[in-house]
């Protein structure tokens, strides 16, 4: 494009023409390229599988990862915890979809998991307490 347009060899309509020939040849790879880069900076962290999940499709679109890579992208990027859960199940994921999927059914479960535990602790301090103030 450049060469031809050094040459003077291209015509154009109008400017939004020339300017889709601009972004065609140069825009698309930063993008792509911007688009890799946050990919690859992404980390669970503190995040819920949802949250992080969310978060990785909004980084994937226009990125161009697809299938296999974009699930080891995924895969290097969770909880390791869980991501050593996931490794050591007997589910054969193969899909994105199903490794979005699984990780947050897991992240809901612990996350639930947790929730009854602390409930229980809770109740059995309250009736350790009861059973404590009745003795003489």
């Amino acid at each position: 494009m450049l060469e031809n347009l050094e040459g003077e060899l291209l015509e154009y309509e109008n400017i939004g023409e020339f300017l889709a020939d601009i972004r065609k040849e140069f825009g698309g790879r930063d993008e792509e390229s911007v688009k890799v880069v946050e990919l690859r900076r992404l980390e669970q962290e503190r995040k819920t599988m949802e949250e992080f999940v969310q978060e990785f499709r909004r980084a994937a679109r226009g990125s161009r990862y697809k299938g296999r890579p974009l699930v080891e992208e995924f895969k290097r990027e969770i909880n390791a915890t869980i991501h050593q859960r996931l490794m050591e199940s007997e589910w054969q994921l193969g899909s994105v979809e199903q490794w979005y999927d699984k990780p947050i059914a897991l992240n809901r479960n612990w996350r639930e998991s947790k929730r009854e535990a602390e409930q229980l602790r809770e109740r059995w301090e309250q009736g350790a307490l009861t059973s404590r103030q009745q003795m003489p």
